[in-house]
């Protein structure tokens, strides 16, 4: 595939089209959504201005996903949350925050399966087994009270969270569990 600077030049047109000039073919958001879950790196730009639209289309991606499958992975708290940091001092923090947080979380989730897979081998219930509800529930609870703690320490005059706050965050592990069990019957049934 043609790269400029290691990566994937992406050409998206007036009339919507996205090209891919490393294979000089035109593909779709879900090809881009495929790209991305396979790690490969590219780069967005308007055909006619040249300007990197990235971020505007991976958002348009993440909308499309969100509203094709049913299976929100940002709970409307969290948005509401992402949205009242814009004009915000934090403005500046919450990216970088987002960003060490999803790393975090990727490992942990690389480490759990490295222990499933001590413990259980190659076995099909090794291949197969869910992660138990309880460590779940404590990584979201844990990643929760991190979030919460940086908000603090950057700004100290923020007042703890209201009691509205915690009924959301609790509607939030229980729809999360909710999805957990979902996921686990589909599984038990393959």
């Amino acid at each position: 595939m043609a790269k400029t600077d290691g990566q994937i030049v992406i050409k998206k047109y007036a009339n919507r089209r996205l090209y891919n000039t490393g294979t000089s073919t035109y593909v779709t958001l879900d090809d881009l959504a495929e790209m991305v879950k396979k790690g490969e790196e590219f780069t967005v730009q308007d055909a006619k201005s040249g300007e990197d639209i990235t971020h505007s289309v991976l958002t348009q991606i993440i909308f499309e996903q969100e509203s094709k499958t049913g299976n929100t992975l940002l709970p409307i708290s969290f948005l509401r949350q992402l949205i009242g940091y814009y004009g915000d001092q934090m403005q500046m923090v919450v990216p970088s925050f987002l960003e060490h947080s999803m790393r975090a979380f990727t490992e942990q989730q690389t480490q759990m399966r490295e222990q499933i897979n001590r413990a259980f081998g190659e076995t099909p219930l090794g291949k197969n087994l869910q992660l138990p509800m309880q460590m779940v529930e404590e990584q979201v609870r844990r990643n929760t009270e991190m979030f919460q703690q940086a908000m603090q320490m950057f700004s100290p005059f923020m007042k703890p969270p209201v009691k509205e706050s915690r009924k959301a965050e609790a509607k939030d592990i229980d729809e999360l569990k909710e999805q957990l069990r979902a996921m686990q019957s589909k599984l038990d049934s393959l």
